[in-house]
C-alpha cells in the first residue's frame, strides 16, 4: 500500500527541474501543466511530461491537468493517459458533474490506449468556497475519487480571506474537508501548500496541524519541504512503541473477556486500539517496524 504523505508539483515546463524528479524524496511528484506554465508553452510542457512519466515509472506520478473549462484539458488527458500515470489532479474542482465530465474522457482514453479501466486517480483539487460547499457531492460522485486536495492559496482569495501564519482562517475548510472526505468514505483529504519556502519551523506547525485536523499528506512546492512533511506524518519511536503496547496490554485483557482497560492513566478502548493499529500499520509500511501485527479484529461501533 502506497503512502501519500508529500506531494511536490514540478513545472511541466521547466526540463531542468523535470530531470532531476528521479532525485526528489517525495512520497508523489505532481507534473504541472497549470498555473506554473504559460499559455504559449502548454503543448510542449505537455510532451515534456509524457516523457517523464515514462523515464520514472516507479515513482506515485499525477499531473494537474488544466481546469476542464480550457482550451487544453482534452489534449491534456488524450496525451498523457500512458502507463506510468497514477492519477490526474483536476483544478479548480466546484461541481460533481466537473468530476464525472472528466471520468467520461479518461474512460475513453483508457480504452483505446488498452489500459485498466478505473485504475487511474482524478484527485479534486478544492479551491473555492463552492467547491468546499459541495465537497462531499465531489468526494462521493466518482470511484476514481480516492482522496481530495486542498487548494488554500486560491481558496483564500476567493472567500476574500488573508493568508496567516496560525492559519485561522483555513480551520473551517480544512475541516469541512476531513469530514466531507470521511463522510463520502474515501481517504484522508491532502492538505495545501506552505508558500514560505524558508520557513521551515512554520511549514512544521503547519504540517502538525493538518495531521491532528485530520489529513494524511500535504502539497509542497520546494524539495526543502519534503523531509519535513514525510517526518510528520511518519509516527515517532515513542508512538510506535506506546501503540505495541497498548496492543499488548489490551489483547491480553480481552483474552480475560475485558473490552476496556486502563493503561498509564488511559482509558484503553476498541476505538482507541483502533488508532495504535494504524500507527503500527504505517510503521511497517514505511519499514520502521518489521512484521507488526495489523490483523486485530477490533470493532469500531
Amino acid at each position: 500500500m502506497s503512502l501519500f504523505r508529500s506531494w511536490i508539483f514540478v513545472p511541466g515546463n521547466q526540463r531542468r527541474r523535470l530531470a532531476k524528479v528521479p532525485e526528489l524524496q517525495a512520497d508523489v511528484i505532481i507534473y504541472d501543466l497549470e498555473d506554473s506554465v504559460p499559455p504559449q508553452e502548454k503543448a510542449a510542457a505537455r510532451a515534456a511530461v509524457a516523457e517523464a512519466l515514462q523515464n520514472t515509472p516507479q515513482r506515485l506520478q499525477y499531473v494537474r491537468v488544466n481546469d476542464a473549462d480550457s482550451i487544453w484539458f482534452m489534449d491534456d488527458v488524450a496525451e498523457l493517459t500512458m502507463p506510468g500515470l497514477h492519477g490526474f489532479m483536476l483544478p479548480k474542482a466546484a461541481k460533481a458533474e466537473h468530476i464525472q465530465y472528466a471520468h467520461r474522457v479518461l474512460s475513453k482514453w483508457e480504452l483505446q490506449k488498452g489500459l485498466q479501466p478505473g485504475a487511474i486517480d482524478l484527485v479534486p483539487l478544492i479551491e473555492s468556497a463552492e467547491g468546499l460547499y459541495r465537497a462531499y457531492e465531489i468526494a462521493s460522485c466518482c470511484g476514481r475519487v480516492r482522496r481530495l486536495a486542498f487548494g488554500s492559496v486560491d481558496y483564500t482569495l476567493d472567500i476574500n480571506g488573508e493568508l496567516t501564519d496560525d492559519g485561522l482562517e483555513l480551520l473551517y475548510a480544512r475541516s469541512q474537508l476531513v469530514v466531507q472526505s470521511r463522510a463520502a468514505g474515501i481517504e484522508a483529504p491532502i492538505d495545501g501548500v506552505y508558500t514560505h519556502i524558508k520557513d521551515l519551523p512554520g511549514l512544521e506547525r503547519d504540517t502538525r496541524l493538518a495531521k491532528q485536523l485530520g489529513f494524511q499528506g500535504k502539497l509542497a512546492v520546494h524539495p526543502a519541504q519534503t523531509e519535513t512533511i514525510d517526518g510528520i506524518f511518519a509516527p515517532t519511536r515513542q508512538a510506535i512503541e506506546e501503540a505495541e503496547a497498548v496492543v499488548a496490554a489490551f489483547r491480553k485483557a480481552e483474552s480475560a473477556g475485558i473490552a476496556a482497560i486502563m493503561w498509564n492513566g488511559k482509558m484503553i478502548d476498541y476505538p482507541v486500539v483502533q488508532r495504535h493499529m494504524h500507527v503500527l500499520e504505517t510503521a511497517r509500511r514505511l519499514g520502521l517496524i518489521m512484521g507488526a501485527d495489523a490483523g486485530m479484529h477490533a470493532s469500531t461501533d
